[in-house]
């Protein structure tokens, strides 16, 4: 799941155009939110790698993944041909964001000795 967030996270730096494109037009100042939520990507992504801070990273996670939500909403009412995906690509993307969190939230849980 590190990984996983660490490269998603790089990917807003990498390809910024894509989630340019992907975000809605009420929301101000879009490269700025694109490079915030890249760098939150990497940093919870690290911190899932150390027991003391997997916890709390994993709640981010969760907050960030909620955060994004509308963008993922905006692009499903845009229509896939504007990203080079299907539309039903982009309708499974909703609820695979609960998918997503539900892992998270797996993290969040105490363990023994915590």
């Amino acid at each position: 799941m590190a990984a996983l967030y660490m490269a998603a996270g790089y990917n807003h730096f990498r390809t910024p155009e894509f989630y340019l494109q992907m975000m809605p037009p009420y929301l101000p100042e879009p490269q700025l939110l694109i490079v915030i939520s890249g760098i939150a990507e990497m940093f919870l992504g690290f911190l899932l790698l150390f027991k003391p801070t997997r916890r709390l990273a994993a709640f981010g996670i969760i907050l960030l993944l909620i955060a994004v939500f509308p963008a993922n909403i905006y692009m499903f009412q845009q229509g896939g041909a504007r990203y080079n995906m299907s539309d039903s690509a982009l309708l499974i993307r909703l609820p695979l964001q609960l998918v997503l969190i539900g892992w998270a939230f797996i993290y969040t849980r105490k363990s023994k000795g915590q």
